[in-house]
């Protein structure tokens, strides 16, 4: 008896593992998360590495953090700088539109990774690429 239910285990494995691959939406993971997409992402995240064009620049930004609201709200704050406005899933939920409150300006991100303490997305500003690792604060 204790071998068939390892075999129906064992086959029912086999079987949901393409399906769990499958779930993998981003490069750097995660395979599967119960949370949603917007719940991972809506947290107070500081920079744990920064790097623009593969160069180092995280000590730079040590007290930079955004926040994410499982709503769409955005924020930044960076010493005396820091500015507000919303954001949105774009291209089957690989990348992040952030819109200033102002409407003018405008930046798209392309997730990395993305789970409950982590995430990771890169962006282009001109010919820099700029990648940013977040840990949730």
């Amino acid at each position: 008896m204790k071998l068939k239910i390892t075999t129906v285990i064992i086959i029912l494995a086999a079987l949901l593992m393409p399906t769990i691959q499958s779930c993998k939406k981003y490069p750097d993971g995660p395979t599967f998360s119960l949370k949603s997409r917007a719940e991972r992402v809506a947290n107070t995240w500081k920079v744990e590495n920064y790097k623009i064009n593969g160069n180092d620049f995280t000590s730079l930004v040590s007290s930079y953090t955004e926040t994410f609201t499982k709503k769409g709200a955005y924020s930044y704050f960076w010493g005396i700088l820091d500015g507000s406005g919303t954001w949105s899933f774009q291209n089957k939920d690989t990348e992040i539109q952030i819109v200033g409150t102002d409407n003018q300006t405008s930046r798209r991100l392309t997730i990395l990774k993305l789970e409950e303490k982590s995430f990771w997305y890169y962006y282009y500003e001109g010919n820099d690429k700029h990648e940013l690792h977040l840990i949730g604060n």
